[in-house]
This record gives structure tokens, sequence and C-alpha cells, in this order.
């Protein structure tokens, strides 16, 4: 597991001791920024389930300004730290354990909007939907953002959520990545 490209291009980074999360593999996160980037000039980004924090340092190296990781896993809260030093990206990052919803109330409180969220919850979870639904509630998407969820390929995500259109879904082997963007009408409005 490496970052691919920008300015931590080739840095090594750990995975979570044990089998409790499931790092995207380097194929799948290369798919994922040639659709949503490949690299970006400034924004915020919210890793929401961010097990090793391969996603959200991606976004870091590949130009987002700053990175919100939590994960509800002490291991891979540790793991997220050990790889945002190892990058040098400290000053760009924090880093959380919590578990989502209380994450995402915390970050509704704090009136945060992202540029790019990731979605990778443990693939036996049913509550993505309802993740992408209340991050429409309460608009902490920017309107040129994306969501990006990953999911078993056995999980089927609505076309629209909310104000939140599927815009891409590809499935890698047993991965699916379904991308959630904000589409204007043909008014432009």
């Amino acid at each position: 597991m490496r970052v691919i490209s920008g300015k931590c291009k080739g840095k090594k980074l750990q995975a979570v001791p044990g089998m409790s999360t499931r790092p995207t593999t380097d194929k799948v996160k290369e798919a994922i920024f040639n659709i949503i980037g490949p690299y970006f000039s400034e924004g915020v980004g919210l890793d929401l389930f961010g097990g090793s924090g391969g996603l959200g340092i991606e976004a870091l190296s590949r130009g987002l300004d700053k990175v919100i990781f939590v994960d509800h896993d002490p291991k891979a809260v540790q793991t997220i730290r050990k790889n945002v030093e190892a990058c040098r990206l400290t000053e760009q990052a924090e880093v959380y354990r919590n578990d989502a919803e209380r994450a995402l109330k915390a970050i509704i409180k704090r009136g945060l909007t992202f540029r790019l969220i990731f979605l990778d919850p443990p693939y036996k979870s049913t509550k993505l939907a309802s993740i992408i639904a209340m991050i429409d509630d309460y608009q902490l998407l920017r309107h040129d953002g994306y969501i990006v969820a990953e999911h078993s390929e056995e999980t089927i995500l609505p076309e629209q959520i909310g104000r939140l259109q599927k815009i891409k879904s590809e499935t890698y082997g047993i991965t699916t990545v379904s991308i959630y963007g904000y589409v204007d009408d043909e008014k432009g409005e």
C-alpha cells in the first residue's frame, strides 16, 4: 500500500494490524482519483471510516488543504497518525477516534463543508445510505464536491439520496465504488 501520486508519491503506508479493516487497493484508489480529480487546487476532505488513512492521505498528496480522519478502532487511529506523520502531513490532518454519526454531529456543530468525503465502512454496515442522507440534510458537501462510497458488490445504493445523485458506480472484484454529487438541472439552477 502506497501513495500513488502527488507530493507524497511512492510513500509506503502501514496497514491497520489485524483483520478488522480492509485497505483500499492501489488499483481502486487510482480509479477513484481518475474519476474525481485527479488533482485539487484546494479544499477540505473527510475520511469518515479512515482505516489506514490511505484515501485521505492520497487526497492531501494530490492538493487538498486539509483532511479530517475519523475511525472508531483505536488501532486504525494509531495507524492513521503514523501514516500522516510518515508523509509529513501532520499540519494538514486532524485525526479523531469516534463513530461516524457522532463525528458528523461534531462536524455539523463546527459548520464545516467538504470538497471530498470518503465513506468506506465495514462491508457488513447497513448505514451507508443514511450517512449520505445526513451529509445532504446538513449540507456538509460543497456543491462542487463528491462523496466516494466504497461498499460490497452486493450492496445496492439508491440512484438518488436527497439532492445527491449517483454520478458513477464501478465494481472492482468484491468492491463497488459509488460516487455521489450534486447535479444541476437543465436550467442551471
